[in-house]
């Protein structure tokens, strides 16, 4: 740690943020930006998820994957052929954390000199059974309290599970060697990128869940990417009951129930990747009076406020919306909220939230089935990439794009892409949820030819007519 992190005089402040995560930044950051003097506590490696263990290095190691299947998947321009292979996995590591150490120094460490208002209180925090917050046993004096402590990944009720040697979503992105089997215990977002990482890199993967790949996504996108993980050699099972796990002679091997008949299933190494779990069991809330929801996260309000008056939370220790930008937009609301009077409520309905599998998964709004489960009459239309025009230049019609929308009003209530640059579509997407757009807006409005989004047009326009029946640009 620079000399800018080591802890400083305990004084009074009026505000202290529990966590120095990409949560506990923005709001000190903000509070600061308002006047207000600030304590930053937390423990350990600065910088929380994201950068350390969450985002950074698993795109990194994406992007990486992603060069290896461009590579061998030439060949699907005539006259064209080239290939790639992983020579060392050690070095493709190292850079990936070459680049997080210098992200977490320039985007963290070296931030706090800049803030004169901002003390980095270094040790780990909790609350007395009064509500006192405490540092290290020592009293620390707030006005207002933000707990911002962040998640970690969350282990399933798997017997025998705490005694076998899985890897978890950051042990695996350590692995300086490449397995040559590999068992994924979970299909959600995590799984399914860390997956085919594995896979494009020459890995034998297998993945296994109860409820299939991606179990909140569409049900064709669901279908889709599935078919499309088993083309690249990775094998989905799914609709199983876990029984137990067992570790022997260098391998370890998952017992599962497959349509009532046992099934083992073994590999060199296990990946859990059942979800994530927040960070809130050393803090001693339900004795300070902070309630937690049904996830163990802390329960918290519109405003960000939790259920003892002066204290909020902010991020993945929330339980809920757990991506990076939505841990600083949740913060930046709670510091707001906690200096000027609550006036400020968080509104995720047009959260975009993206999956970097590939094809990639990039979504905005309601599910036809969450829409219909709010009582609202849904209609949506389905668009497959081999009506895109930038698909089929790319040669790669791998994917889809479905809208979601209220039969009565015309208005957009959710968009869903499937598609190899699906997350750079995304955005006009919200922006048009955002807006109260109806389809019949979307499917008027200029877009560029030959792009991915322009997909976004003619899936709008596939609501009330068949598409193939345009020239090109003739809408």
């Amino acid at each position: 740690m620079s000399d800018c992190c080591e802890s400083q005089s305990i004084s009074s402040y009026d505000l202290a943020v529990i966590g120095a995560g990409s949560a506990g930044f923005s709001a000190a950051i903000t509070a600061a930006e308002e006047g207000a003097q600030v304590a930053l506590i937390d423990h350990g490696t600065i910088g929380g998820t994201c950068v350390n263990v969450g985002c950074v290095p698993s795109k990194t190691l994406i992007r990486a994957a992603e060069t290896l299947h461009g590579a061998n998947a030439a060949n699907r321009f005539d006259g064209i052929t080239a290939s790639a292979r992983v020579t060392d996995w050690r070095a493709v590591v190292s850079q990936k954390q070459a680049l997080v150490e210098d992200l977490r120094q320039a985007k963290y460490a070296d931030l706090l000199p800049a803030y004169n208002s901002i003390a980095y209180l270094e040790g780990e925090a909790m609350f007395s059974d009064d509500g006192t917050l405490m540092v290290s046993g020592t009293v620390i004096g707030a006005d207002k309290i933000i707990i911002a402590t962040g998640a970690r990944p969350a282990l399933p009720s798997i017997e025998g599970i705490r005694e076998v040697p899985y890897l978890t979503s950051t042990t695996a992105l350590e692995l300086e060697s490449l397995p040559e089997t590999l068992l994924v215990i979970g299909a959600g977002y995590i799984g399914a990128e860390i997956a085919q990482i594995f896979a494009r890199a020459g890995v034998k993967v297998t993945i296994v869940s109860r409820r299939g790949l991606l179990p909140e996504a569409e049900p064709e996108i669901s279908e889709a990417l599935t078919r499309f993980f088993e083309d690249e050699g990775i094998e989905v099972v799914s609709g199983i009951a876990y029984d137990r796990i067992d570790a022997s002679a260098g391998a370890v091997t998952l017992t599962v129930r497959d349509h009532g008949a046992e099934r083992r299933i073994s590999a060199e190494k296990v990946l859990v990747a059942t979800g994530r779990a927040p960070n809130t069991e050393r803090l001693n809330l339900p004795a300070a009076g902070i309630e937690l929801s049904g996830n163990k996260g802390v329960r918290v309000d519109a405003q960000m406020r939790s259920t003892r008056d002066g204290v909020y939370a902010a991020g993945d220790v929330t339980g809920r919306d757990q991506f990076v930008y939505m841990a600083a937009h949740g913060a930046k609301i709670a510091a707001r909220n906690a200096l000027n009077g609550n006036s400020l409520s968080y509104d995720n309905a047009a959260m975009p939230a993206v999956v970097f599998t590939d094809p990639q998964l990039a979504s905005v709004g309601l599910t036809e089935a969450k829409a219909r489960a709010q009582g609202i009459d849904a209609r949506s239309s389905v668009l497959t990439l081999d009506n895109v025009p930038r698909a089929l230049a790319a040669r790669d019609t791998r994917g889809l794009i479905k809208l979601v929308a209220d039969a009565r009003t015309k208005k957009l209530l959710g968009a869903h892409i499937l598609a190899p640059e699906g997350a750079d579509s995304i955005q006009t997407a919200a922006m048009a949820i955002k807006a109260g757009m109806t389809y019949e807006d979307l499917g008027a409005t200029i877009f560029p030819y030959l792009t991915t989004v322009e997909g976004l047009k003619l899936a709008a326009q596939t609501f009330d007519m068949d598409v193939k029946k345009l020239s090109c640009c003739a809408g």
